[in-house]
């Protein structure tokens, strides 16, 4: 009776852990994330070439360290999935520290790779980039305050993650890194709402982002110029977003044909942040259309299992990670057709970057894990806490 109320999935005694976790996983959103790589690697087999022939490398180099990358970003993502949510708040928090202390060390060990922001730690043969895997463990962190302070006599958790979102912001602001700070604050409003704070307090803090927006621009220089090409009736035929702008008209409804694609020869990100455009160019709308339907696919179902969920901490983190994976993609595709000013984000498991894709296994593996379906116990058991 308890599962046909609440939708849980049954776990016998003794259950080994492979065919318990095959059970109760959204086997949907786990195909959608295994064709998003899988479109993140043919797109590279085009957009990459122009880089390794311009760095005198082999055709396929960029496209051979992805596919290890991905390899490697999926087998974290399915070993992270099958991990309990006390599990997944431990390794969260966990990586949410050694994240924090790397980013704090940025300003005195880290390189701009000449794109003016010191986002990188480089280790020579791999560079890693410590605001991607700070996301994941950020959202933990906050669901752990927020949970604790729906407690009885619990601590003030809100107040301590407003506080760790704030300081998270103003660093990434200052490497500087806009759109990952961004990201950071939405995800953070995100799972207040879910905890149940009032919306007055959200919209403060909407308006205090609005208010560090217009220092910003007044205060960085690379910033003002992003803002300033984004809002300008004219697009400037020297920049990136020219030529994006440009493939994506060219492609149509079914793209130019494989191969034929001419952006990847002109944008020096056309292999990361700008890997859409090349989508549009050689393969059309219709790729572009089921990129976008692959993405919506893992938001919303994810969205509607922890609908069902009881546990606080499984209910607030699963919500912050959908959000902020489905908003980073919304991003990234923004910038490509001028709806949003440039970013520099990565398009999610389909943009080259080793960084990316293995944060990106690891904070949707952390999702797989918060939205498979667990027992609910007893009926009674629920009516006694609900009185």
């Amino acid at each position: 009776m308890t599962e046909m109320v609440f939708g849980a999935a049954p776990v016998r005694a003794g259950d080994p852990i492979l065919p318990r976790w095959w059970r109760t996983l959204d086997k949907w959103a786990l195909a959608c994330v295994l064709g998003l790589f899988a479109i993140g690697l043919l797109l590279g087999l085009a957009a990459s070439v122009p880089l390794a022939e311009k760095n005198n490398l082999p055709r396929f180099y960029y496209v051979q360290r992805q596919a290890v990358f991905g390899a490697l970003g999926l087998l974290v993502m399915l070993i992270v999935s099958m991990l309990p949510p006390r599990q997944i708040r431990r390794i969260g928090v966990l990586g949410f520290a050694i994240s924090f202390l790397l980013i704090l060390a940025l300003p005195f060990i880290g390189t701009d790779f000449g794109k003016g922001a010191t986002r990188w730690l480089s280790l020579g043969f791999v560079s890693i980039q410590p605001s991607e895997f700070l996301k994941p463990g950020f959202v933990a962190l906050c669901a752990w305050f927020m949970a604790s302070s729906q407690e009885v006599g619990g601590p003030p958790g809100k107040l301590y993650s407003f506080i760790a979102a704030m300081v998270i912001v103003v660093l990434l602001a200052l490497q500087p890194d806009f759109g990952q700070a961004s990201l950071v604050l939405f995800s953070w409003l995100v799972m207040y709402f879910v905890a149940g704070s009032p919306v007055i307090l959200m919209v403060a803090v909407a308006g205090m982002a609005g208010l560090g927006g217009l220092f910003a621009y007044n205060a960085s220089e690379h910033f003002a110029r992003r803002i300033n090409s984004f809002l300008s009736s004219e697009i400037d035929a020297n920049t990136q977003i020219y030529f994006a702008t440009n493939a994506i008209q060219e492609g149509r409804f079914f793209g130019v044909g494989v191969g034929e694609g001419q952006v990847k020869w002109s944008l020096p990100d056309a292999h990361t942040d700008f890997i859409i455009a090349v989508a549009a160019e050689e393969y059309g709308f219709v790729m572009v259309l089921t990129i976008i339907l692959l993405y919506m696919t893992i938001v919303l179902r994810s969205l509607l299992r922890l609908v069902r969920e009881r546990d606080p901490f499984a209910r607030i983190a699963g919500t912050g990670l959908a959000c902020a994976f489905g908003v980073q993609a919304l991003i990234n595709m923004g910038v490509a057709v001028r709806l949003l000013p440039a970013k520099g984000m990565t398009l999610p498991f389909v943009s080259y970057g080793g960084s990316s894709v293995i944060a990106s296994g690891i904070a949707v593996g952390m999702l797989l894990a918060l939205t498979r379906t667990r027992p609910r116990g007893e009926f009674a058991e629920i009516l006694r806490r609900g009185s």
